[in-house]
């Protein structure tokens, strides 16, 4: 054993830490490992636990492949604020010596690499909306709070009050490990709620995110709840947003490239001529960026016009950009000096979404990619023919024609590689049709006895 290794066992055990976990993520950006004893932290560090993708959905192999090892990058350890003896390491697949190219960690790291053999790093600030429901006997679920009934609870302190004891833990976790939460609330659904931090490099942001809704669920467990990452739980009501604050800077300096000094900002909307670019790129590839960042069958019942209590879903329905409009897929806030995409929800695979979306927004930097002029109207006013009119497209309604999108676009195989593409076309394809062939409560109501 190294003696960085001993000395960081040696702190992790003065701070009770008994197990380490090497975690990796699925396809679904869920995260997976081992648990192995302190003694062993070095062999573990070099790659001792072993497993076989083909037990898991999107680590694609066959059952007669060499097992593929977790690396864990010490740089990430982090003891678990629900068990401190426990401590969880963000881990790289490798493959016979080498890292594993359908690897959703590796995937991003591609792409953060690229970014940086252009001077850049790519700055992620990703927004996490979360349900928090208990179980009902009657196998049905219910927000905890017997008050969180309001028609329109959004920002309503009476309700997050009563979700203190999971929320206020959380926000506590999320701070003592050096996120830096600056704001949290109740949204817009009956049991919604958001937690808002500040922004790091994308591999490290990704990271937070799978360790996020690990954390959420563990600590909403303790008080007889549990966290929901489904995107739109109620037809009435809002879905869960996980919107991607995106910015590059120069990796030299740290200076923010999408901040404009005087005369940097063609379109007037906060933001350089770098940043539209990029947009520019995000949109050519905007429907295949879809298929990551809004990744289930439920991910498009989230993204519609209509459909919440509060008289709009917040959620983008058009591949257009602007500024600080909401109904916009990409947003520039008030702010300026960012870049918004309101398209992700939380059931994303982080690492897979932010690969992919630097990706295009790269090529429409080195490609110059006008993104056109801002919208800064209501986009839901339109009717759809006035959106033709506009030559403005739609964003993918179904995880079908997302799906299908995703497979003909070439960027894709070119980010995913040709294993992991195959794997999440395969996946994806199987899911929508499963979805598709089901035979809903919905129908039997409406067709049984209608004849």
């Amino acid at each position: 054993m190294s003696a960085s290794t001993e000395a960081l066992k040696q702190s992790l055990q003065t701070k009770g830490v008994k197990y380490a976990l090497a975690g990796y993520v699925d396809l679904h950006g869920v995260i997976k490992g081992k648990f192995v004893p302190l003694e062993h932290l070095g062999r573990m560090l070099k790659g001792s636990e072993l497993f076989t993708g083909a037990a898991l959905d999107g680590v694609p192999q066959d059952i007669s492949d060499n097992e593929v090892a977790a690396m864990p990058d010490t740089d990430t350890v982090t003891i678990c604020p629900w068990n401190p003896e426990l401590a969880w390491f963000a881990s790289d697949l490798h493959l016979d010596g080498a890292p594993f190219e359908a690897c959703s960690r590796n995937i991003l790291k591609r792409q953060v690499a690229a970014a940086a053999d252009m001077g850049l790093t790519f700055n992620l600030g990703i927004e996490t909306e979360f349900f928090l429901f208990r179980d009902t006997e009657d196998g049905g679920f219910e927000p905890l709070s017997a008050r969180d009934t309001l028609a329109k609870p959004c920002y309503d302190p009476r309700t997050l009050m009563d979700n203190l004891p999971i929320v206020g833990e959380l926000v506590e976790a999320m701070n003592a490990m050096g996120w830096d939460v600056y704001s949290f609330d109740h949204e817009d659904a009956n049991g919604q709620f958001e937690t808002d931090f500040t922004y790091t490099n994308a591999l490290h942001m990704a990271d937070r995110l799978v360790f996020f809704r690990l954390m959420a669920n563990e600590i909403a467990r303790k008080h007889g709840g549990f966290a929901s990452f489904m995107p739109k739980p109620s037809a009435n009501r809002t879905g869960s947003g996980a919107h991607y604050n995106m910015s590059l800077a120069d990796r030299e300096s740290g200076r923010n490239l999408f901040d404009p000094a005087a005369g940097e900002d063609p379109y007037g909307c906060g933001v350089t001529q770098m940043a539209y670019h990029f947009i520019g790129g995000v949109m050519k590839h905007a429907k295949a960026i879809s298929a990551v960042i809004a990744p289930t069958v439920n991910s498009y019942k989230r993204l519609v016009r209509k459909g919440a209590m509060s008289g709009s879903t917040w959620a983008p329905v058009f591949v257009c950009y602007g500024n600080n409009n909401r109904t916009n897929m990409l947003r520039i806030p008030s702010q300026g000096g960012r870049v918004e995409c309101r398209a992700a929800d939380i059931a994303c695979n982080p690492y897979l979404g932010a690969a992919l979306i630097l990706a295009a927004g790269l090529e429409g930097i080195r490609e110059g990619i006008d993104p056109g002029q801002p919208h800064r109207e209501n986009m839901y006013n339109y009717s759809d023919a006035e959106v033709r009119e506009l030559g403005i497209e739609m964003l993918p309604q179904t995880l079908g024609e997302a799906i299908e999108a995703f497979a003909a676009d070439p960027l894709s195989k070119a980010v995913f590689g040709p294993a992991m593409f195959d794997s999440f076309v395969t996946f994806k394809r199987r899911e929508w049709s499963e979805y598709h062939t089901h035979v809903s409560d919905w129908e039997l109501n409406r067709y049984l006895k209608f004849f």
